[in-house]
C-alpha cells in the first residue's frame, strides 16, 4: 500500500511540477503592455451571446478596455457591478465597456444573466489577446488575465493604462480621466 502511495504521490509531484513549467511559458510570452500614445493592438473576440466583437468597429468612439482574472469571483463582480452601474455616464461621453477575462463565453453568459450586466464580456480562452495587452498573469496554478485596464480613444491609440486596479474605485477613476482627456480636446 506504501508503495503505491508512493508512486501516486511522485506522478502528483510531476504532474503539479509540469503545471507550473507550462504556466511559466505562458506568462513568460506575455507581449509587453501597450504603452500611452501606441495604437491598441485589434482584436476580434466572441460575446456572452457568441457574436465576435472586432475593436476596430469602435473607431470613433472611446473604448474602455478592461481585464479581470473570472467571472462571478468577489472582485471581478464588484469591478463588473461597478461599470454597469456607470453605464449611462460611459454612453453620455461616447464611450464602450469591453471586459475581456479567460473565461468561456458560456461563463460569461452566465455572469451577465446572474449580474444583469448589458456591456460586452469577450471571451478569450485561447489567451492570445490577454496576452497581446501584457495582462495574462498567474495565481495559484490558474492562468488569469490580469486586473488591468486600457482607455483607447476614437482615433484607436491608448490615452492611459491602470495596472492592478482597486474594483471598488476604479470605474470612477476611469471616468475622472475620461472627463479630463474630453475637456482637454
Amino acid at each position: 500500500m506504501s508503495k503505491i502511495f508512493g508512486i501516486v504521490a511522485g506522478v502528483v509531484v510531476v504532474l503539479v511540477v509540469a503545471g507550473f513549467i507550462v504556466q511559466r511559458s505562458f506568462a513568460a510570452d506575455n507581449a509587453p503592455m501597450p504603452e500611452v500614445g501606441q495604437a491598441a493592438p485589434t482584436f476580434t473576440l466572441p460575446n456572452q451571446e457568441g457574436q465576435s466583437v472586432s475593436l476596430d468597429s469602435y473607431k470613433g468612439k472611446w473604448v474602455v478596455l478592461y481585464f479581470y482574472p473570472k467571472d462571478m469571483t468577489t472582485g471581478c463582480t464588484i469591478e463588473a457591478h461597478k461599470f454597469q452601474a456607470d453605464l449611462d455616464k460611459y454612453n453620455a461621453m461616447n464611450a464602450v465597456i469591453l471586459g475581456v477575462s479567460v473565461d468561456t463565453v458560456d461563463s460569461h453568459k452566465q455572469f451577465c444573466t446572474k449580474d444583469s450586466l448589458t456591456f460586452n464580456l469577450l471571451a478569450d480562452p485561447d489567451k492570445k489577446v490577454v496576452q497581446q495587452y501584457g495582462s495574462l498573469g498567474n495565481f495559484g496554478p490558474m492562468v488569469i488575465a490580469m486586473r488591468n485596464t486600457f482607455l483607447i480613444d476614437p482615433s484607436g491609440k491608448v490615452v492611459k493604462v491602470w495596472t492592478k486596479v482597486d474594483p471598488n474605485v476604479h470605474s470612477a477613476d476611469v471616468l475622472s480621466t475620461l472627463a479630463t482627456l474630453q475637456k482637454a480636446s
